[in-house]
C-alpha cells in the first residue's frame, strides 16, 4: 500500500449547485476530474484527520469506480472512519439518516437524482454536512474556489475494497465499515409512520404504482412495502434487490426507471401505462 501525491491542474467547470456537481459520465471519467473535486471537498472541510464520513450512491453507471476512488483518497487524507453502504448503495435520505444517527462529520452522496443513468447519462456528487442536509452555499463556494486553484491531490495505491460484504475492515489507517444501506432508514420510517395502519391498508386490498424514476429507491421499496408492510409482490416488474442490484451497477446499459405495480384487489387504475389496469370501478392510484 503506497501513499501518493498526484500533481494535477484545475478544471474550470467544477462549481457545484444546490444538488452538488452534476455532469455527464464522460466528464467525470476524465483523468483527475473526480479526484480534483473530491480533494476540494476534503480541503473545504479542513482536512479529514479524526473525522468520520458516510459514503454511498444511487448505483448508477460509474458509482462503484467512484466509491473506490473516494475511499482511497479519504484514507490518504487521514480519515478516521468511513461508513460505506453495501454495494456502494445509499439513497440520499438514507445517507442523511446515517449521518445523523452515527454522528458523523459529513457524507458524500453520489447521485444525479432522477436524471437518466448509463455511460451516456449523468453522474453527480454532493456533500451533506453533520446535520444530514446538503452543504450550504458558503461551503459549496469554498469547494469551488479550492477546485479553481488545486495543484495536487492525495490518494493511495491499494487493492479495491470488497463492497459486497458487510462488516469492518481497514484501509491504511482508516477503519472501513460496510453497512446495510436500508436497515437504519427503514427503522426511521417505522418511527415516523404508523406501519401497522399501512400494513392494514395493504391487507384491505389497497393497490398502488411505484416509480423510482432512475433513482435507487427500488430496494428500499421492496424492503418496506413488500417485506415489512405485506404488499403483494409486484404484478408488473420485479423490484431490484440487493443481490440483483450490483449486476445493474456493473452493466454497460443504462439502469432503467423502476416502475412497480403493487397489486391486491382491483380498486384503482394504475397511473402508469406500464402497470396493468384493473377492472372498474377506477380511481387514481398512488404514484410515489
Amino acid at each position: 500500500m503506497h501513499y501518493r501525491t498526484q500533481a494535477t491542474q484545475p478544471f474550470d467547470d467544477q462549481q457545484p449547485g444546490t444538488s452538488g456537481l452534476r455532469k455527464t459520465v464522460a466528464v467525470f471519467q476524465q483523468p483527475h476530474y473526480l479526484e480534483n473535486f473530491v480533494q476540494s471537498i476534503f480541503d473545504s472541510l479542513g482536512g479529514l484527520a479524526h473525522k468520520t464520513l458516510v459514503l454511498g450512491g444511487d448505483g448508477r453507471f460509474f458509482n462503484d469506480r467512484a466509491i473506490q476512488t473516494i475511499a482511497r483518497m479519504a484514507a490518504a487524507n487521514g480519515c478516521a472512519k468511513l461508513l460505506i453502504g453495501r454495494h456502494g448503495i445509499l439513497s440520499t435520505p438514507a445517507a442523511s439518516c446515517i449521518i445523523r444517527k452515527a454522528h458523523t462529520d459529513a457524507g458524500i452522496v453520489l447521485s444525479a437524482s432522477h436524471n437518466p443513468a448509463g455511460p451516456n447519462g449523468d453522474f453527480g456528487i454532493k456533500l451533506n454536512l453533520a446535520h444530514g442536509g446538503p452543504a450550504p452555499e458558503s461551503v459549496t463556494t469554498a469547494i469551488h474556489r479550492r477546485s479553481a486553484v488545486i495543484r495536487e491531490y492525495r490518494t493511495l495505491d491499494s487493492p479495491p475494497l470488497d463492497l459486497t460484504r458487510l462488516g469492518a475492515g481497514q484501509l491504511a489507517d482508516t477503519r472501513i465499515e460496510m453497512i446495510d444501506p436500508i436497515e437504519d432508514y427503514q427503522a426511521l420510517m417505522a418511527e415516523l409512520f404508523d406501519f401497522d395502519a399501512i400494513r392494514a391498508l395493504f391487507s384491505s386490498g389497497f393497490r398502488m404504482c411505484f416509480d423510482a424514476m432512475h433513482a435507487v429507491t427500488g430496494p428500499y421499496a421492496k424492503a418496506i412495502f413488500e417485506d415489512t408492510l405485506g404488499a403483494p409482490a409486484s404484478a408488473n416488474a420485479p423490484l431490484p434487490t440487493q443481490t440483483t442490484l450490483p449486476t445493474a451497477i456493473r452493466s454497460t446499459a443504462p439502469i432503467p426507471a423502476t416502475k412497480v405495480c403493487v397489486s391486491a384487489l382491483p380498486t384503482a387504475r394504475a397511473s402508469s401505462s406500464d402497470c396493468p389496469a384493473p377492472a372498474p370501478p377506477a380511481r387514481p392510484c398512488a404514484s410515489i
